[in-house]
């Protein structure tokens, strides 16, 4: 179909247009002058009406910010990260069986701490890694190359999982296909739901994040019971089937999900990556500030359940620590989500930072099960500000909005190498001192350092330090 000629033939300089993306932040080159790294397909805006691409403007309109579909989307979000980060964020369940019952599969083969943090820490990394292509996919193919084959993979590991019997075999299974699986299905549904919210996006990403929260809820309170039995003992289930009755669990939620996610902008055609993201600042401080927070934030989600073991609290008792921090996560992620579109959602992701930090150098001051259900409250509402809030203040960086999927995943991806090595460090260091006072000062400070460079990312935007962004 032919495009209609402009109805107005003058210099650029007269054309004037509505932006219609008034909340993105504007482009590091209508700051400074320097058009070397220019988008070479940009949006026109009324701020910088030399770029007039008519198909863009015609076929791209503001997100409506509601609406069936919309919250469709955002509800499928959910299921994804109530399957996923809920099954992730499980993980100490998996560390404290595999550590302490005669039951394990790998109780003959007498594997450290350490080694066992490395299956989690390589699953929880790949997550995030993953994102680095599944966001550009989502971007370019939609949910057909991304959620629809990651849901198949996903449920793949979890029954592949329930069948090993040695350390290689959870590794691959549970490490490295449920880690891509996992990635393939997280960073479409937080791209989707980023393209159909705009001044309520941080209270919606937040919304569908806190799915996680309640699969964290159920999944470690089911597999404690299962694994464990009500008497601390093992189960009736053994262990393969605990694994696999948590696979059919997720099944029709991740059948509902495929179906549901859809992408609300047309198909982004230009280059896979957007590689001038890493010249932007402010997109690089946010990367670093992540990289710290992942570093140490991860730390009571690997390791409460069995500190409350070494503290003398009975195993099934300890499943439901991670099952509070992982409730209380939910209002840390809901609540800041709301309050992060009038604060600022990079101003919401360093009080996160800094108060996790702080949660985190007093884990090993909790040691009384009246003691960790509290430390589990405080450090499942700050941590749920990290866990929602990074995603949200990665969306301040593009200039286009069809580039949120590839900014999320890329800046993900990134910071998650932080998420391979944190949890082996602390294994080592558990290992090494044979208490939890080492751990929970290194992941602390590191923690603490990750909100502070947060904070100091808001100098290279042109809010500046004390602007709401």
């Amino acid at each position: 179909m032919p495009i209609p000629p402009l109805r107005t033939i003058a210099p650029r300089q007269s054309i004037t247009l509505i932006d219609k993306y008034p909340s993105s932040p504007p482009s590091t080159d209508l700051t400074t002058g320097d058009n070397s790294d220019k988008d070479t397909n940009p949006i026109a805006t009324a701020s910088n009406p030399d770029f007039l691409h008519s198909a863009d403007t015609d076929t791209i309109s503001p997100a409506p910010d509601g609406g069936a579909r919309a919250w469709l989307n955002a509800a499928a979000a959910a299921f994804i990260f109530f399957c996923t980060l809920g099954y992730t964020n499980a993980f100490g369940i998996f560390e404290q069986y595999y550590l302490t019952s005669p039951f394990s599969p790998l109780h003959s083969s007498a594997v450290s701490s350490s080694k066992i943090a490395w299956v989690g820490s390589l699953q929880t990394f790949l997550t995030f890694f993953t994102g680095f292509f599944a966001g550009p996919l989502f971007d370019r193919y939609g949910a057909v190359a991304t959620v629809r084959p990651g849901a198949l993979l996903f449920v793949f590991a979890i029954m592949m999982t329930s069948l090993c019997t040695q350390y290689w075999q959870l590794m691959l299974a549970q490490g490295v296909v449920g880690g891509v699986g996992m990635g393939l299905l997280v960073f479409p549904a937080m791209a989707a739901v980023s393209q159909w919210f705009d001044k309520k996006r941080a209270a919606a990403l937040g919304l569908a994040v806190s799915g996680s929260s309640v699969g964290g809820v159920v999944v470690p309170i089911a597999l404690g019971k299962m694994l464990n039995g009500a008497d601390g003992r093992e189960g009736h289930l053994g262990f393969g089937w605990p694994v696999r009755i948590i696979g059919f669990m997720f099944l029709p939620l991740l059948v509902f999900a495929s179906l549901a996610v859809k992408p609300r902008l047309p198909p982004r055609t230009t280059s896979f990556f957007v590689a001038k993201a890493l010249k932007q600042k402010d997109f690089v401080m946010l990367v670093f500030a992540i990289f710290f927070l992942f570093l140490g934030m991860m730390t009571p989600l690997f390791f409460i359940p069995t500190y409350a073991v070494w503290r003398g609290i009975d195993a099934t008792l300890a499943s439901y620590m991670l099952a509070i921090v992982n409730a209380a996560s939910t209002f840390g992620r809901i609540i800041p989500g709301v309050l992060a579109d009038r604060v600022g959602k990079v101003n919401m992701l360093a009080v996160g930072g800094v108060a996790s930090g702080i949660c985190i150098l007093c884990f090993d001051q909790a040691k009384t099960t009246a003691g960790l259900i509290v430390y589990s409250i405080f450090y499942g509402f700050s941590s749920g500000m990290i866990i929602s809030g990074a995603s949200a203040a990665l969306t301040v960086c593009p200039r286009d909005p069809r580039d949120l999927g590839t900014y999320i995943g890329m800046g993900m991806a990134l910071g998650a190498i932080a998420v391979l090595i944190g949890p082996p460090i602390n294994g080592k260091l558990l290992d090494e001192y044979g208490g939890y006072l080492e751990l929970s000062i290194f992941s602390g400070v590191m923690c603490l350092f990750g909100g502070l460079v947060t904070f100091t990312s808001k100098t290279m935007t042109p809010q500046g330090i004390f602007g709401r962004v």
